[in-house]
């Protein structure tokens, strides 16, 4: 049986993978918090402007590597494929509550972004 926290977290990362961002965020509290390498992201509206460039402009495609969680936390790693770079691997470690992402942990590596930004400037 999958926790209900892992089902929610595996959801949102469905939706937002698909490029499916309405979707994406219904499943994330209006203040959410997001701690990721670029910094503190509050809200479901700097989240979704944080995340829109990559989902919908330099996403190929993602493979789900692991999934684990309990009622309240999930982890998920997973490797993604795009413009930039042909493997930019990531995790997202997410609290739920009352059915909503409150907070993810959101770690990848950015040197290959970075990389691939200089070269568009």
């Amino acid at each position: 049986m999958i926790s209900s926290a892992l089902q929610i977290a595996l959801a949102h990362h469905r939706a937002w993978t698909a490029k499916d961002l309405d979707l994406a965020m219904s499943f994330l509290a209006d203040d959410m918090v997001c701690e990721a390498p670029a910094g503190r992201i509050e809200g479901v509206e700097a989240y979704r402007a944080f995340l829109a460039p990559f989902a919908e402009g330099m996403l190929i495609r993602a493979e789900m590597i692991a999934a684990f969680g309990d009622e309240t936390t999930a982890l998920i790693m997973y490797d993604t494929e795009t413009i930039a770079a042909a493997s930019a691997p990531a995790a997202e470690c997410v609290t739920v509550r009352g059915g909503l992402i409150v907070h993810n942990r959101f770690v990848f590596d950015r040197t290959p972004f970075d990389a691939f930004a200089r070269r568009a400037q």
